[in-house]
């Protein structure tokens, strides 16, 4: 038991030791980030970097943008994954199978290949440089069906004969007894896709030229110049977008630690 707390709290003070440079490189002048020994607490604290952030940079309409795009896609993902999800795991119909491992071969597809040919289809579609262009490509992404398919999967067969024979129709089968049974599934989804957009870069460089609806990833990078970086400034702005995911997941952590748990229990 006493190892396993000494490894705990190793395995602790190594996952935070990044949080904590930050926050006090964040709280510093940049001429005083350089000392040696590094000053972990400054001996006077300087706000400079935030008000710099908040008063020179769109970091707010950043994080607003962010936020938007995100919830957007979390939400429509859901309904469209679990759907696409209910009809793959229980209902029959001409080329499940084929599609089952079209959608297994898609994920095994790494992002960077689908740039140039996701470019030209919004550019023709007249959608660059708007929120569209990050919405819709990112409905695309298969993980999510798959993942939810699992959880239906999993659940016994006779609710559904069941329910059919009480007279249910297939959507009071999806809404009514799939979905309140598979909630843990879909906030461990939520989770997951909300954070894959809040930290997506690549696509959001290419598909945005417009500095007012750029994301965090890449408006935050956009802070660095050619000859100078303003340390200080990117640890300002790279603590305060730590903060709506983190929220997020203590949020909802109940259901990720308890899927995980169940998970456990059933191996």
């Amino acid at each position: 038991m006493l190892t396993a707390y000494v490894v705990l709290c190793f395995a602790s003070i190594v996952s935070l030791t990044p949080f904590l440079y930050i926050l006090s490189t964040s709280i510093k002048e940049t001429n005083s980030l350089f000392t040696y020994p590094p000053d972990w607490i400054p001996a006077s604290i300087y706000w400079g970097n935030f008000q710099k952030l908040f008063g020179e940079t769109n970091f707010a309409r950043w994080t607003l943008n962010t936020l938007f795009i995100g919830i957007a896609i979390t939400l429509l993902k859901l309904i469209i994954d679990a759907m696409a999800a209910f009809a793959l795991a229980k209902l029959e119909f001409f080329g499940k199978n084929l599609i089952s491992v079209a959608l297994l071969l898609a994920v095994a597809v790494p992002v960077a290949a689908l740039v140039v040919p996701l470019f030209f289809i919004i550019r023709s579609m007249g959608l660059l440089n708007s929120y569209w262009a990050l919405i819709l490509p990112a409905l695309t992404n298969p993980l999510g069906i798959l993942m939810l398919r699992s959880f239906i999967v999993s659940l016994p067969a006779d609710l559904d004969h069941s329910a059919r024979l009480d007279g249910a129709s297939e959507w009071q089968v999806f809404s009514q007894m799939t979905l309140p049974l598979i909630r843990p599934g879909l906030v461990v989804h939520a989770i997951f896709t909300f954070m894959l957009q809040y930290t997506s870069f690549l696509w959001p460089l290419v598909a945005i030229q417009s500095d007012k609806k750029q994301v965090l990833t890449v408006g935050i990078s956009s802070l660095k110049s050619n000859f100078v970086v303003d340390w200080g400034l990117i640890s300002a702005a790279s603590l305060l977008a730590t903060i709506p995911i983190t929220l997020l997941f203590l949020a909802l952590q109940k259901y990720f630690l308890s899927q995980n748990m169940s998970g456990a229990i059933k191996g």
